[in-house]
């Protein structure tokens, strides 16, 4: 019996599922030889026989597409590299184009100590040469192939793998359930566009114990036909040249349940935490907690939209952040310096953390605590194109704009600025410059319900150090101005209900 096995390329496994070995279905593993027709044998074998392993030993196997199936788990071996088609013409394509994709499967994964590479420099400059011949519509991200893209699938589980320089998304599970993800190393700076995780309309999920450094956002969680619900981050380390963790923009039907915990964030050139809802979704019950951010463009970035314009306003309420420490230097620092190939270097600028919803539409009922952000200040001395606390209505609102951080343009203040935006709670902030900066700490502009318990507030420019501007009923307890401070509270507008401190 185990005679047989060995020639039909199956090997025993004690107390598992079979293990198919995919020399024995004629992969090379040399590197140059295609070995795509191969794998995909041994993958229908596994199939076949209702489900096992299948196994790549040491070696450099090269291929297009591979469809993975039910009951299939592919095992990269140490030493073992799937390396990915520099030619456009070898990818497959679901929803993306492709290296290894699944579409209504159950019980697949993927796991192993050995690496993806997509050759995505490559893979990408060919695809670039197939539109400018007219032989593709674009060469955007529609058209460039990810790593991984699992569609419609049930019970995934992806582990200690390392997958790098994808020409587009490194990773991509849409309407999935019931998805595990651990300990795996994604490193793509290969060409832009190149997310580290993406899930869109997933449930039932975890993502823990992962080192993401990728060029576009770290760990994205999107919305199309269904909402991302029941989702749990944690103990993951991530360097994004976007967002590192962002929800959105994809947003159409929204995030509900999702916690996220214990990150370190790191080199960021966007924003460190990006919660976003512009297409009309829902945003529910996220808590955030015990992040911590070195080195980013912006700390904090929440933001209710209306790209969507012909369709209806989403809600974005009941969001925590909590035990977060976040830098934000005046200049980036010598780390700060990965860049795709062939971009111009990234303009780096400090930015505000912000929370902004829509007249008649605001933000609601989130909470920060335990929040400590360090911004290095833009200096004492008003620009001649800043914006005075006498034209606050110049700062656009951006309704229907693509969301980021640095949408609005220079903001009227150098902690927080939030506009539109319903029961605020800033518990122990701490907010503070290195160096100066003329602005007031925090602005709030057209909101209710505000309260600012413990906060400490360690810069007082030339500027009042909180505003509030068309506010009502705000609560101001057990904080402090800080010294030199010549106004610490001004009230603007139709402003009514501001007590404290």
């Amino acid at each position: 019996m185990v005679l047989g096995c060995l020639t039909l390329g199956i090997l025993p496994a004690r107390g598992t599922s079979p293990i198919f070995d995919v020399r024995h279905y004629g992969a090379t593993g040399d590197g140059t030889t295609p070995d795509s027709a191969a794998l995909q044998r041994a993958i229908d074998a596994a199939v076949a026989s209702g489900g096992g392993t299948v196994l790549f030993p040491a070696g450099t196997y090269l291929s297009g597409t591979l469809h993975l199936k039910s009951h299939v788990t592919l095992r990269l071996e140490k030493g073992a590299t799937l390396l990915g088609s520099p030619h456009r013409a070898d990818y497959h394509r679901l929803n993306f184009h492709g290296l290894l994709l699944a579409d209504n499967q159950e019980d697949i994964g993927l796991c192993g100590p050995g690496t993806i590479d997509g050759q995505g420099t490559e893979l990408a400059a060919d695809t670039e040469r197939l539109w400018k011949e007219q032989k593709l519509p674009d060469a955007r991200e529609g058209q460039r192939p990810v790593l991984i893209n699992f569609r419609n699938c049930r019970n995934i589980t992806v582990r200690d793998i390392t997958l790098k320089d994808s020409a587009c998304w490194v990773e991509e599970y849409r309407d999935c359930q019931y998805l595990t993800i651990t300990n795996i190393k994604v490193r793509s700076m290969a060409a832009v566009n190149n997310d580290g995780i993406d899930l869109d309309g997933c449930s039932h999920v975890v993502v823990r114990g992962c080192d993401i450094d990728a060029e576009d956002d770290g760990i994205c969680l999107k919305s199309g036909d269904q909402a991302c619900a029941d989702v749990l981050v944690e103990d993951c380390r991530v360097r994004s040249s976007c967002n590192a963790l962002k929800f959105g923009t994809g947003s159409a039907t929204g995030f509900k349940n999702i916690t996220c915990r214990n990150l370190e964030i790191y080199d960021t050139y966007i924003s460190g935490i990006a919660l976003e809802i512009v297409d009309g979704g829902t945003m529910e019950n996220v808590t955030i907690s015990h992040i911590k951010i070195t080195d980013t463009n912006n700390a904090i970035f929440i933001r209710l939209g209306h790209r969507n314009v012909n369709g209806a306003v989403g809600t974005l309420h009941g969001v925590t952040i909590s035990d977060v420490t976040a830098e934000v230097p005046a200049r980036p620092r010598a780390s700060m310096t990965k860049f795709p190939p062939g971009w111009r270097h990234r303009c780096i600028t400090l930015i505000p953390a912000s929370i902004t919803g829509l007249p008649d539409h605001p933000v609601q009922d989130v909470t920060l605590r335990n929040v400590a952000i360090v911004y290095g200040g833009s200096g004492a001395t008003p620009p001649s194109d800043h914006v005075g606390l006498d034209a606050l209505d110049k700062v656009p609102e951006c309704a229907d704009a693509y969301p980021e951080s640095r949408m609005f343009g220079p903001l009227p203040a150098w902690g927080f600025y939030c506009r539109h935006a319903t029961g605020l709670k800033f518990e122990n902030v701490t907010l503070r410059v290195q160096g100066a900066d003329y602005r007031p700490a925090l602005l709030f502009d057209d909101a209710r319900d505000i309260l600012l318990e413990g906060c400490h507030i360690l810069w007082a420019g030339s500027e009042p150090v909180l505003v509030f501007n068309d506010v009502q009923d705000a609560t101001i307890h057990d904080t402090p101005a800080p010294p030199g401070a010549a106004r610490f509270i001004k009230t603007q507008g139709k402003s009514r209900g501001i007590q404290g401190p």
